[in-house]
């Protein structure tokens, strides 16, 4: 009979499961044996927050559940700020903590943790295995809860001394099949009759349609209708940049010019996105008046703050491809080309120089012709974001990958992830100082596998983003913002990965080739200007 550890990892490869990211810990060392002759690929990661980034990251390329493994105690509460992150973002992670003996549970012993009360407020679930026979089915139920409806977090703690114990009953032959939602016939003749009404309807997209199937069917539905295409927060590769019918990412930094041409709508489309408080600007967009038609395979999610004419509890996937089965829709002449002016006479790049040193968009820019957009854009949190999706128009290929948690030290972990899934495809950090020194260890892991990474740290010496909410609120009283650095490109050099500094503007393109042609880990540390905070603030 197999051990309980064989049994969960015999999953996991049941459920297409072929990566998993960890720190090692006695106390789920039979599962890492077990490991061992699965075929599964196993990333050492340097620190149980970045292991679960980078689990969160791959969950975001394939759609399934990352799989992250963590000691007890200390390794769970490291990991509890990627738990949050999924849970805030809507992303499917399975996060499994090996746990005391049973024995020990609750008896306030070395290392122990009560996973149900430390994740409660936040994960979708935290069970514990108690019984080997379960072993199967309770992964199973974590896989489809954390993948399901509202895609979240799931913590599986694992008694250390069940994982040696024998399985009876192992892992079933055939894992259960599960369908998708469909839409209703009535519910697809009210979207039907409302878009055949409105005159300046506006496709918003999210989330859930990051795939190649999403994708696709968004572009048929905008090409079919001649929709433009807004898409969510962090989602702006849904369409490429180019494409006729883009009209832009809505974010923090969404101008108030753009965001008052969205409220000119009279229809608002929101499939795949759950409407959160940044893609809707503070729940301002839709605004009164606008009609709104929301699809999202959560029903409790559906009109929670925006009144909706038409709530579709249903496969955003499956609304698009009936939507691309329609009679052309009649709008608004120049509508869809208004909005795409509008995005793309910002990512126009206009040279600027600053005293304090380099102007970030100059990078975005220089990044985004070398690359024609086909990149794996991974950003951190920070205000240098701004630049990046202004001035970086995403391509066929391209693909931005972030956080909607906005949680610093998420890029060089994700990067990792990110290039390990590459199909060739260059993949690029986009981080600040103060997220880089955060999880830098896991330049490591890029180092170690010989990864083609290129990480631009974005070198201001400040907490950008709190420094510019500081000088609005409290100007001239600077304090805990200011950072103290070190030499970026030389610590990349110590990690074995090309180090290359950039502190003019003649420097940045052939730096940039440099990093992209090296086919390793590089990192270019840039000399950027605090002055010019965003792309659209200056301090």
């Amino acid at each position: 009979m197999p051990t309980t550890a064989q049994t969960l990892v015999a999953s996991l490869a049941g459920h297409g499961v072929d990566r998993v990211f960890c720190v090692a810990g006695e106390s789920y060392l039979p599962v890492l044996d077990a490991l061992h002759d699965s075929g599964i690929d196993v990333v050492t990661c340097r620190h149980e927050g970045s292991a679960a980034f980078m689990a969160v990251a791959d969950a975001k390329l394939t759609g399934r559940a990352g799989v992250c493994l963590v000691s007890r105690g200390p390794g769970a509460a490291n990991a509890a700020v990627a738990v949050h992150a999924a849970a805030e973002d809507g992303t499917p992670l399975l996060l499994l903590v090996g746990g005391v003996a049973e024995a020990e549970i609750d008896q306030e012993v070395f290392q122990s943790l009560d996973s149900g009360r430390f994740f409660g407020g936040i994960a979708k679930a935290a069970w514990t295995l108690h019984d080997p026979a379960a072993a199967a089915s309770l992964a199973a139920r974590a896989f489809r809860l954390a993948e399901s409806g509202t895609p979240g977090p799931v913590i599986l703690t694992l008694p250390e001394d069940v994982l040696a114990r024998e399985d009876p009953i192992g892992v079933p032959s055939a894992q259960a099949a599960m369908g998708a939602t469909l839409p209703g016939g009535a519910s697809l003749r009210l979207a039907r009759r409302l878009l055949a009404q409105a005159c300046r309807p506006l496709l918003l997209a999210g989330g859930r349609l990051s795939n190649p199937e999403g994708r696709e069917l968004i572009r048929k539905v905008a090409e079919r209708h001649g929709l433009p295409v807004v898409t969510s927060n962090k989602h702006q590769h849904l369409l490429p940049g180019q494409h006729p019918s883009y009209a832009g990412m809505l974010h923090n930094a969404t101008q108030s010019g753009q965001l008052s041409a969205f409220l000119e709508s009279d229809l608002v489309l929101a499939v795949g996105t759950r409407l959160d408080s940044v893609t809707t600007k503070d729940h301002s967009f839709p605004g009164a008046g606008q009609r709104l038609v929301h699809v999202y395979p959560d029903a409790a999610r559906i009109g929670s703050w925006h009144p909706v004419d038409l709530g579709v509890d249903a496969s955003p996937a499956a609304f698009l491809a009936e939507m691309a089965t329609w009679e052309p829709s009649s709008i608004e002449d120049g509508w869809t080309a208004r909005l795409h002016q509008l995005e793309a006479d910002k990512a126009v790049w206009e040279p600027a120089e600053a005293a304090d040193g380099v102007v970030f968009g100059a990078v975005m820019a220089e990044l985004g012709e070398q690359t024609g957009g086909d990149l794996n854009l991974v950003v951190d949190s920070g205000t240098f974001t701004s630049w990046a999706y202004r001035y970086v128009r995403l391509g066929e290929r391209g693909r931005l990958l972030g956080l909607g948690s906005s949680s610093m030290g998420f890029g060089v972990g994700a990067g990792v992830a990110a290039a390990l899934r590459s199909d060739g495809t260059p993949t690029v950090v986009v981080i600040g100082d103060g997220g880089f020194v955060m999880n830098p260890g896991e330049l490591i892991t890029a180092c170690a596998r010989r990864l083609p990474l290129v990480v631009i740290v974005a070198n201001n010496g400040s907490y950008g983003t709190i420094r510019l909410h500081q000088e609005l609120h409290h100007p001239g009283r600077i304090i805990a913002t200011d950072l103290a650095n070190p030499d970026f490109a030389r610590l990349a050099e110590a990690f074995g990965a090309l180090g290359l500094r950039v502190d003019s503007t003649e420097q940045i393109r052939p730096a940039l080739a440099k990093a992209l042609g090296s086919g390793g880990p590089a990192v270019i540390e840039v000399r950027t200007s605090l002055k010019h905070i965003t792309a659209y603030r200056r301090i």
